[in-house]
């Protein structure tokens, strides 16, 4: 894979990384928890960014870039971050921020853009735009941050505005900038300027119409980054139990998920949610055979690295049992 996604050249086989949930868990614990994950085995983390979480019940939300720099120093894994420029992140400070990783850690970072939610950007107190706007928002920020990481000395006047904009510290190389995509019209915009595309998981027919879209849009020979929801605790039922009290919130659409501005209207939307209808979303088992078996379906439809979401509590045991009997069969090297 290119260079900034694959990390160290003594990497090899599937790039199975590890997510880090801010929304679900403290930092200082996440921090343990990748910690635990690389000596797993996996080989590479994601990290969501978060102003609000997705429901009270889970009652954290840490910043993330804060974390990065502490979790980059203490493991060797490559990192990727999920996060939206142009509201609550001028894109400017964005690639400041990741500039500076970058830097410090070569090679290690990368940066998937996307479009928002008004639970995260709506803290600002600007008005929520329609999609079509929010997505000009988003090429504009991109191309203002890519200029940047090149070095140039950046003035923009559009929906976004820079003035005289410039990166004293720059790394040797610019981290790759990804692009988000829940939806094939999403999926092949972000081909226009994306490095590769980051999405969910979804069963592989859709997922392979997600991967054409971004291809007919201009993604042709960049990666594919999947983050996949799971549930994994040892008894079934304790997974689908964690499933549902956790990440109920999965079954919206993002047309829904993108509009909804607090964790407690979340919590007011899920309430009929039935636990039949988080296993439509989540993938849920106890058996790390089915797990490995699912990681392999997913890279045969095309996808160049998969992010584990374990989205319950149980985050020892998954960590402990995906490094001794799922990792050692869905890895070459």
């Amino acid at each position: 894979m290119p260079g900034g996604i694959d990390g160290p050249e003594t990497m090899k086989g599937a790039r199975i990384g590890y997510h880090c949930s801010h929304e679900q868990f403290p930092p200082s614990q996440l921090l343990r928890l990748v910690e635990r994950a690389e000596g797993a085995g996996f080989n590479a983390a994601l990290s969501s960014d978060h102003f609000r979480p997705w429901s009270a019940r889970q009652s954290e939300s840490g910043y993330a870039w804060s974390f990065l720099g502490a979790a980059m120093r203490s493991t060797s894994l490559p990192f990727g971050v999920v996060c939206a420029p142009g509201q609550r992140y001028h894109p400017a400070i964005l690639a400041q921020k990741a500039a500076t990783l970058q830097e410090m850690f070569p090679g290690r970072l990368w940066v998937a853009l996307g479009s928002g939610q008004l639970m995260n950007e709506g803290v600002t107190g600007q008005p929520w735009p329609p999609k079509d706007v929010r997505n000009a928002v988003l090429a504009e920020s991109a191309d203002v941050i890519r200029r940047l990481l090149r070095g140039e000395e950046v003035t923009h006047r559009g929906l976004v505005v820079a003035e005289r904009a410039r990166l004293y510290t720059l790394p040797a190389s610019p981290p790759l900038l990804f692009g988000t995509a829940q939806t094939e019209g999403t999926a092949e915009r972000i081909g226009r300027w994306a490095d590769g595309m980051l999405t969910t998981s979804r069963p592989p027919e859709r997922l392979r119409s997600m991967i054409e879209a971004f291809r007919r849009g201009g993604g042709d020979g960049k990666p594919v980054l999947l983050k996949c929801q799971i549930s994994y605790s040892r008894d079934e039922g304790r997974a689908e139990e964690g499933a549902w009290e956790q990440w109920r919130s999965e079954v919206f659409p993002s047309s829904i998920t993108t509009e909804v501005q607090y964790p407690e209207q979340f919590d007011d939307l899920s309430k009929t949610v039935r636990r039949e209808d988080v296993r439509e979303k989540v993938f849920i088992s106890s058996d790390t055979d089915e797990h490995a078996s699912m990681i392999e379906r997913y890279l045969r439809a095309g996808v160049s690295g998969i992010y584990i979401h374990n989205v319950n509590k149980e985050q020892e045991d998954f960590i402990d049992d995906y490094g001794r009997e799922v990792l050692p069969l869905v890895q070459d090297g």
